[in-house]
């Protein structure tokens, strides 16, 4: 039977995971409070910071903000996305503003500045 849990991300008593994530103090603050469901969300998550920001993961400094978006995540008052980062429908709703007013499209490579 799986560990129930009380979710802080979902707020609500969901399957545990199974074992810490990775070691240290914000790996068992996941395991303990934070559900499998919710930790699934996670690499999806990571994988807009990392190429909003375009994050070298050699980086020390790139990894350091990395997990400070995953506690953010998790534990903050609200899951923020990124600086500059809009829904994709939005972005397709200005795209066809656009178009409409000879604007130029944000597709193919444009898109919103990165703050380094």
């Amino acid at each position: 039977m799986a560990r129930m849990i009380y979710c802080v991300k979902l707020e609500r008593e969901l399957p545990g995971l199974d074992k810490p994530p990775f070691p240290g103090e914000l790996g068992q603050r996941i395991y303990e409070h934070i559900s499998k469901q919710a930790y699934d969300m996670w690499p999806a998550q990571s994988t807009l910071i990392i190429n909003h920001y375009s994050l070298n993961m050699a980086d020390p400094d790139a990894r350091k903000l990395l997990r400070e978006q995953m506690e953010e995540f998790f534990f903050g008052s609200d899951a923020k996305m990124p600086e500059g980062w809009v829904p994709e429908d939005e972005e397709d709703a200005g795209v066809a503003a656009g178009a409409k007013g000879g604007g130029q499209s944000s597709k193919g490579g444009g898109g919103a500045s990165r703050k380094k």
